[in-house]
Order: structure tokens, then sequence, then C-alpha cells
């Protein structure tokens, strides 16, 4: 059998997925509040 690498907790993978997927977000709600005219918050409704 292979030598598989745990694929949850803190590893390697896990982190560099989390920087992926948040890199991504925060290019995301930029360019929706660049494309609205309005912040995050108000969008939602909570200001």
């Amino acid at each position: 059998m292979e030598n598989q690498e745990n694929k949850l907790g803190f590893t390697q993978f896990a982190e560099n997925w989390n920087g992926r997927l948040a890199m991504l977000g925060f290019v995301i709600a930029v360019a929706t509040e660049l494309l609205t005219g309005k912040g995050i918050l108000s969008q939602l409704g909570i200001m």
C-alpha cells in the first residue's frame, strides 16, 4: 500500500487549501463591493 499522508487537521495540505480559499473569498468580496458600491456588511443587512 502506498504511503498516504493524513489529510485532516493542521497539515500542509489543509493549510494550503485554507490559504487558497481565503484568497479567493477575499477577491470575490472586493469584486462584489466594487460592482455593487456597498460594503459586505450592508449587503448582508447588518449595517
